[in-house]
């Protein structure tokens, strides 16, 4: 397993978020997080990559106990894509994507080397891309050169916060089959935030359906749509009756 959580509990501000969480992530392998607004989604995406402490539990990344990581290098050993890219707005795209390799020390030409390989990963032209600012690429540029600076050095973990929610419904569904490829060609583990029930039957090997900061439903896409749970039933209700487990 890549990452290993057991009975992770944790509270923000004296506030209980988290109850009792327990899944892997193996290599490969998507596990989606979907919930209703609040149900502890991102708190737990957070807690994973150290930014929020647990209160009970453990989780162990690439076999260690994350306690037992430097807080810097268990992150740089984790990419993270946010909603809107969060890209450096001053800096070039090749200077986001190059980042933590800098902060890596890699040298230059092996960073330079790796900025033109990931732009042509994700379907940026490097000669047309790399000296571009963000406020020059289109929401979808920014998104692929965000899961570009997240694959920059490497993890073998991906952590994405709803990162195609901003994006109109053709150039989302353009980078969820982008993302798809990827997975399948770089064989990377992913956890995925998302509150849309048809982007976690598409994107997941597995779905982690959270209500109320409890695991409600962990189940691969085809038996998620056969879960009893209401919370799993109120999701399902989202589709329209012409999806079934196929849709994806």
């Amino acid at each position: 397993m890549i990452l290993s959580i057991r009975g992770l509990s944790c509270s923000r501000s004296g506030r209980p978020v988290l109850h009792d969480i327990s899944l892997d992530v193996g290599e490969g392998e998507t596990v989606v997080l979907l919930g209703r607004s609040g149900s502890g989604k991102t708190t737990l995406l957070q807690t994973v990559n150290g930014l929020v402490p647990p209160s009970a539990g453990e989780i162990r990344f690439e076999g260690r106990p994350a306690a037992q990581w430097d807080p810097i290098r268990l992150r740089r050993r984790m990419g993270y894509v946010i909603q809107e890219s969060g890209l450096f707005p001053h800096w070039t795209v090749a200077h986001n994507i190059g980042l933590v390799p800098r902060l890596d020390r890699w040298d230059e030409p092996r960073i330079r080397r790796r900025v033109d390989e990931l732009l042509e990963m994700v379907g940026l032209p490097p000669a047309e891309f790399r000296d571009r600012y963000p406020r020059a690429l289109s929401g979808g540029q920014r998104q692929r050169v965000g899961i570009a600076r997240a694959l920059a050095a490497d993890p073998p973990l991906l952590l994405l916060d709803e990162p195609f929610g901003a994006l109109d419904p053709i150039t989302r569904y353009d980078l969820q089959r982008q993302f798809l490829e990827l997975r399948r060609s770089l064989g990377k583990a992913a956890l995925f935030v998302t509150h849309d029930v048809r982007e976690a039957l598409m994107m997941g090997t597995r779905v982690a359906l959270l209500c109320n900061g409890r695991l409600d439903t962990l189940a691969a896409p085809p038996e998620f749509l056969k879960a009893a749970t209401p919370e799993a039933r109120a999701f399902r209700g989202s589709l329209p009756e012409c999806e079934g487990p196929h849709a994806h």
